[in-house]
């Protein structure tokens, strides 16, 4: 099963297992609700599917690696106590919280949301002494003499024995009370994930021509090589970073993220073409539809691998210009929330200022998202669209004290007008992403008419998530031409096919 899948058989198991009858009882029983057990190769992105389900759903996520973990703080500490039985007292062995379970209830305390969901790593790697643990906590979801609360979804995750000599094999007992999911490497899943965090163009551009290279791990007698997802992510947070501080990036530093030297040798490459490209197409002056016949010719002439390049680079620049939209979007819509909640506040005409209440609300904002953050729900996108909303009532309550705005009304026209700009931009930002869309759509019919780039291009619109977003939202004259008048499905398979043999 691919990530893509295996999400999604998490998201329903939650939704299925915290479902209620009409009597307020969990329609499959807590002792029914059978663990997940997720089991895939190390680096494929075991626990980012938990942050996202967990956003997802709306639900606490505790998160351990049980491997750091001793029989004591997974079971609690002993302690005698003493018990009466038949009217005499006797000694007798307790244990305390396991620690794990206490962090459960901290969690429903700090946060105040009831269900949630436990996600234990690497459970089938555990000590010797901790293996009988685990199949207690499996099969009867306790630790000790303790367990875990009723409305907390158990999810474990392991790696196959090839890739972890610590692996310890479940029996038929254990494995006849849990969900088992195997999970496989995936590119075209990983790739809708790809770009909607934003992970560096070069790097889908490189997969797309190197699918091979995407998940690979082999074992020689000078050791493990190996690049996995996990490396691919990490390295584009990288790969961005130098480039907004102008660092240099070395085939040194892309080994240290892709421990598989080959690969890596082979994307630093491709990394400093891809650049190059970037400059001798004037990707940027496209975009402001400064097209030049220079351009036209050499990629008119180029081998086909460096027209997928610089169409690559293209639709990297797009997602980046359609992502900018679309937490542009929701910045305002909920900014438009915050006010709407703001004037109705001015309407019931309470006892406070409108200072007062615009500090309220600001408050209130900012502690809905440490509540988010505490969860567990609170994603890159939640994280940056939170601190805009928060700089922007910060930056009203300053023109508020700069105006000595006591009066409600004028107080709310205040705001309003910078709201009014707010939305202005938002229509600016909107015209220029139109814009460079139908820019790059002109070159590209310039360069190569409905021709199999150009199918390239328009599936690869569709499968974006923020391209495609934009396209619903605001539409394309373009792209609805050329999604009507190419035959998508086929013109897509054969593509793909000569893509494969490069």
């Amino acid at each position: 099963m691919n990530i893509k899948r295996a999400k999604e058989e998490i998201v329903n198991t939650v939704k299925a297992y915290l479902a209620r009858d009409g009597f307020g009882n969990y329609r499959i029983p807590y002792l029914r609700q059978r663990p997940i057990l997720l089991i895939g190769p190390p680096g494929i992105g075991k626990t980012q599917i938990m942050e996202q389900v967990t956003a997802e759903c709306k639900v606490a996520l505790v998160s351990y690696t049980i491997t750091h973990h001793t029989r004591q703080s997974a079971v609690g500490l002993p302690f005698i106590k003493n018990k009466e039985y038949e009217g005499k007292e006797y000694p007798v062995t307790e244990y305390t919280m396991s620690e794990i379970i206490a962090s459960v209830y901290e969690k429903m305390e700090h946060t105040g949301i009831k269900e949630g969901i436990l996600f234990i790593d690497e459970i089938n790697c555990v000590s010797e002494t901790l293996a009988p643990t685990m199949l207690q906590f499996l099969q009867y979801k306790s630790f000790g003499n303790r367990r875990i609360p009723e409305g907390w979804v158990i999810i474990t995750a392991g790696n196959p024995p090839e890739y972890n000599r610590s692996v310890r094999e479940f029996d038929t007992v254990t494995l006849d009370r849990v969900r088992k999911i195997t999970l496989e490497p995936d590119y075209n899943a990983w790739k809708e994930y790809a770009y909607k965090q934003g992970i560096h163009g070069a790097i889908i551009s490189y997969l797309d021509i190197r699918k091979e290279n995407f998940y690979r791990v082999e074992t020689t007698p000078d050791g493990i090589f190996f690049a996995t997802a996990r490396g691919w992510e990490d390295l584009s947070e990288m790969l961005l970073t130098c480039e907004e501080l102008k660092l240099s990036v070395t085939e040194d530093l892309v080994i240290q993220y892709l421990q598989y030297n080959t690969i890596a040798r082979d994307f630093a490459n491709y990394y400093e073409l891809f650049n190059k490209y970037k400059e001798i197409y004037s990707i940027e002056e496209i975009l402001k539809g400064n097209i030049t016949g220079e351009a036209i010719y050499k990629i008119g002439r180029a081998p086909f691998d460096e027209k997928l390049n610089v169409i690559g680079l293209l639709l990297g620049r797009l997602n980046g210009i359609f992502k900018d939209v679309f937490l542009m979007d929701l910045y305002i819509d909920r900014l438009f929330a915050c006010l709407k909640e703001f004037k109705q506040q001015i309407i019931d005409k309470g006892s406070k200022s409108p200072i007062e209440l615009l500090l309220d609300l600001q408050k209130n904002e900012e502690e809905k998202y440490l509540s988010k953050q505490e969860s567990g729900q609170a994603d890159k996108t939640e994280t940056t669209v939170s601190a805009a909303v928060s700089n922007s009532l910060n930056g009203y309550l300053v023109k508020l004290k700069e105006n000595e705005a006591t009066d409600a009304l004028k107080a709310f026209e205040l705001v309003k007008q910078s709201f009014d700009q707010e939305g202005v931009k938002r229509k600016e930002q909107i015209e220029a992403a139109r814009a460079a869309l139908n820019y790059v759509f002109e070159f590209m019919e310039t360069a190569f008419g409905e021709s199999q780039e150009m199918v390239v291009f328009v599936t690869e619109l569709t499968v974006n998530f923020y391209s495609s977003k934009f396209i619903g939202e605001y539409g394309s004259e373009m792209y609805m031409k050329y999604n009507r008048s190419l035959l998508f499905e086929e013109r897509h398979k054969e593509i793909i096919h000569e893509i494969d043999k490069l």
